[in-house]
């Protein structure tokens, strides 16, 4: 990691909060923050999704912590199995101006591998990034995910890596 590779970790407790919350169309908003922030001034918080993945079945989130860089990009990743899916989710806010790609990493047992690349744009909004949701093979907690954010087109730095590998763990 180079020098604009340095991030600061908030702690994945912490931004386990108040965040976001879902609306009556699961989409998530942004909601109060009782550190003085302006609403939506974070990313938007992995617990406070979990009623929009979906109802009756059995959802586990392993999540990282949510970290930032210099350049003003937040993310934090994580692992979702519901049912007998997996996949990996970031959440992120691009504060830098730029849009940016991000490359969204699900790596499983048996060397198995899922990348996706998302846009990010450079509107200073939450946004999230998906990998398609694969059949779960063996144990979920062997499912690592990571999130590389970088200009577009990876031509210039990688900005921030952010990754699932915090042992905090929501379910539902």
């Amino acid at each position: 990691m180079g020098s604009k590779d340095a991030v600061g970790s908030k702690g994945a407790e912490g931004s386990m909060g108040a965040d976001a919350r879902t609306s009556g169309s699961g989409a998530l908003r942004p909601s109060s923050r009782a550190d003085g922030k302006a609403p939506g001034a974070s990313v938007p918080s992995a617990v406070a999704a979990l009623p929009a993945l979906g109802q009756g079945l059995s959802t586990a989130v392993r999540c990282g912590p949510e970290l930032s860089s210099p350049d003003g990009i937040e993310a934090q990743t994580c692992v979702v199995t519901r049912g007998a899916q997996t996949w990996a989710r970031t959440y992120y806010r691009n504060a830098t101006g730029e849009a940016l790609d991000v490359v969204l990493s699900l790596m499983g047992p048996d060397d198995r591998n899922v990348r996706m690349t998302c846009a990010v744009g450079a509107e200073d909004e939450p946004g999230t990034c998906e990998t398609p949701r694969e059949p779960t093979r063996g144990n979920p907690a062997a499912y690592t995910a990571v999130a590389e954010f970088a200009e577009r087109g990876g031509l210039g730095p990688l900005l921030l890596r952010s990754g699932s590998n915090s042992p905090v763990r929501t379910g539902s």
